[in-house]
């Protein structure tokens, strides 16, 4: 190679050339000097050209030096930076687009094991390395692998190889932009489990409450309440003190609890044996203690996390008690929730709630009324009930109905004849424009604001009412001004009924408004067979001296003939799956298919053999799942994981967009699920 093809630029080149620079001002000088005397200019050429002539000489040597001192340079450079980049105790390696490895230093080829100049892939070499493609805009990436117990975080920068190639003389500039790959390993072992072993020792604040203390006291001799206190007490701080958890009794019922999360973990992983524990806890009581768990995890404090626990103990005890409830700032997560809810023998909380919807009432201008989408006979019953509250103290009071269905409306005729008032069922466009700010919205038999007749309504009114016996789910009513949710009820009916035995004494329900009550009882009880209990046929007694009529009501509801062949059919499509779950469908014309898929799932719980019925229909674009089961299968736990919610024994999901073969494919797929994580 020539060293003529090398030229210099820049400062380095002036300073080479000055003193040929300077030769141009002495022949200038010279040059003058002729003119002012010749014998000087003479003198003064001998020195110009014996001068230029050692510049020249000086200048071709020391280029030449110049030249030969770079290229030294820029080798040993060049040899210290490859050192450096060998010895770099960080695991660095170059590669090709493809991931090819094209040069590696030691720390790399001693971390994975591999010898130097290794042409592998970089996927090949260990497993967690992701394609080494970038996106279009994408320049770096980064994620973690683990290889041989040790975690590492890779970094992948992109260079561009027309950047670094672009004002090279030794190769042509690229047309594509083509790159290589710096990849870069860090070690972070140690921060993670610095970082695991911080959160393990985050705060989780939890509370227990005991749901049945008074009715399970009442079942034993008094001289062993005493005992039986002490029991549970015991059984309480042995089950947690194993997870090194303070507790704090705060009343005779009431435990506050305070662990570390890597504690509450395994209290977790076990499934919260602590509900069974207590549950085991008997020395002659005829009724077992059952618990309602709610903690709070993952807060940035501990009173956010004690907020966490108290939203979680009121969704607990929402949803009927004996379950364990767990909140993040992510998500809600359940356990337990298995067995059935122990009626109340007391009345105090259903007269509180009474006067507390009497005094909401009476400050209102007119009331609102609604149920659930594709209201039934038990949503319309408890508008009713609620109706009649109103009137009662001389209120105007409307139900908002969208679409009155087939079961429903032999009963919304007569009420219609009875009450003369063409605007007592109104529509959602209807209901909005009377909504004020004085206006009350009452839900009944719903508590999910997405499954309410109108949801926009919740929205308009400032003051909201719910009244509901379903299980509470994550989703729920927010700023209620009077919640009265009661599980163990068996329907919105009577929980109305019980009302209006409170909320004044004037009340005078007319037939056909007891009938409409009493009808509602009657399905959601599948007549008085599922959920009954004492207050259940104490609210049908009061119905009955009111008015109702079990006769006018079984005529009202009497099946068609072809709705008796649309529910035949349903159950001609049963299959058993795993022996104990029947699972139907029903496509065909009916004009309320789904109340035909209620009626086919009560049906097969008939059958000797069968734990849990499921039949799909679709109506309007979705799929609905009525799900029925005895006492040993809790159905409202699969029916929340497809979204819905329900009663341990009576429960329905809606799944919007699927065809009914998805919807149970999704239904199995649930069963099998569950099953496996030990929640059946």
């Amino acid at each position: 190679m020539g060293k003529a093809r090398i030229k210099l630029k820049g400062q380095i080149r002036s300073y080479v050339q000055w003193p040929l620079r300077f030769s141009i001002l002495i022949i200038v000088f010279n040059i003058i000097m002729y003119f002012v005397n010749i014998r000087a200019g003479l003198v003064t050429s001998v020195f110009a050209v014996i001068y230029i002539g050692i510049s020249l000489a000086l200048y071709f040597k020391s280029r030449t030096i110049v030249f030969n001192d770079f290229i030294s340079f820029a080798t040993q450079y060049g040899q210290v930076q490859r050192q450096l980049l060998r010895d770099l105790d960080i695991p660095y390696a170059l590669l090709d687009e493809t991931g090819k490895i094209i040069w590696t230093n030691g720390v790399f080829e001693e971390t994975f094991h591999i010898k130097k100049n290794s042409q592998k892939s970089i996927n090949s070499i260990a497993a967690g390395f992701s394609s080494a493609r970038f996106e279009e805009k994408e320049s770096e990436k980064s994620y973690e692998i683990d290889f041989e117990e040790k975690t590492y975080r890779v970094l992948m920068k992109k260079v561009s190889e027309k950047s670094m190639m672009g004002n090279s003389d030794l190769v042509e500039e690229l047309d594509d932009d083509s790159y290589l790959i710096a990849c870069f390993l860090f070690d972070e072992t140690e921060v993670r489990q610095l970082r695991r072993d911080l959160e393990d020792r985050e705060p989780a604040v939890g509370l227990v409450y005991i749901d049945n203390y008074d009715e399970a006291m009442e079942t034993v001799e008094e001289v062993r309440r005493s005992l039986l206190s002490a029991l549970v007490d015991r059984q309480i701080n042995k089950s947690l003190a194993s997870l090194q958890a303070i507790v704090k009794k705060l009343e005779k019922d009431k435990y506050l609890i305070i662990m570390q999360k890597s504690c509450f973990n395994k209290l977790q992983e076990n499934r919260f044996s602590i509900l069974e524990d207590v549950k085991n806890v008997n020395i002659g009581n005829e009724m077992a203690l059952t618990l309602s768990v709610g903690f709070g995890v993952g807060a940035k404090s501990y009173l956010e996390n004690y907020e966490y626990a108290r939203n979680s103990i009121d969704l607990a005890l929402g949803r009927g008690g004996d379950q364990a409830i767990v909140k993040t700032p992510d998500k809600v997560t359940y356990f337990g929730g298995k067995s059935m809810m122990t009626e109340k023998n007391t009345r105090v909380k259903a007269r509180v709630k009474a006067h507390a919807l009497r005094e909401i009432i009476e400050s209102a201008d007119e009331l609102l009324v609604m149920g659930h989408q594709i209201t039934d006979i038990d949503a319309l019953g408890a508008a009713v009930g609620i109706m009649a509250a109103a009137k009662t103290l001389n209120k105007s009071a409307h139900i908002v109905i969208n679409d009155i269905s087939a079961s429903i409306r032999p009963m919304t005729d007569s009420l219609l004849e009875a009450e003369d008032d063409r605007e007592l069922f109104l529509n959602n466009m209807q209901a909005l424009e009377r909504a004020d700010k004085n206006t009350v919205a009452v839900v009944v038999d719903v508590n999910k604001p997405s499954y309410t007749e109108c949801p926009e309504l919740l929205n308009r009114c400032k003051t909201i009412v719910v009244l509901d016996h379903h299980r509470q789910g994550e989703e729920k009513i927010e700023n209620a001004t009077l919640s009265y949710i009661e599980p163990y009820a068996s329907s919105a009916s009577e929980m109305a009924a019980e009302i209006l035995q409170y909320i004044n004494e004037k009340v005078k329900l007319k037939p056909i408004e007891a009938d409409c009550l009493y009808a509602g009882i009657m399905v959601d009880t599948n007549n008085f067979m599922n959920r009954t209990g004492v207050r259940t046929f104490e609210a049908a007694a009061y119905l009955r001296r009111n008015g109702a009529d079990v006769t006018r009501v079984r005529r009202l509801f009497r099946d068609s003939m072809e709705d008796y062949k649309a529910r035949n059919e349903a159950v001609s499509h049963v299959e058993m799956y795993k022996g104990k779950y029947a699972i139907s469908y029903f496509d065909g014309r009916s004009e309320s298919p789904t109340v035909i898929a209620a009626q086919a799932a009560n049906e097969l719980l008939n059958i000797n053999g069968i734990s849990a019925s499921f039949v799909l229909s679709d109506y309007q674009n979705k799929v609905y799942i009525s799900a029925r089961s005895f006492d040993e299968i809790n159905v409202q736990l699969i029916m929340e994981k497809l979204g819905g919610g329900g009663h341990m024994t009576v429960a329905g999901a809606q799944i919007e967009g699927v065809s009914i073969p998805e919807g149970k494919r999704r239904l199995i797929e649930t069963l099998d699920r569950m099953e496996k994580e030990g929640e059946l």
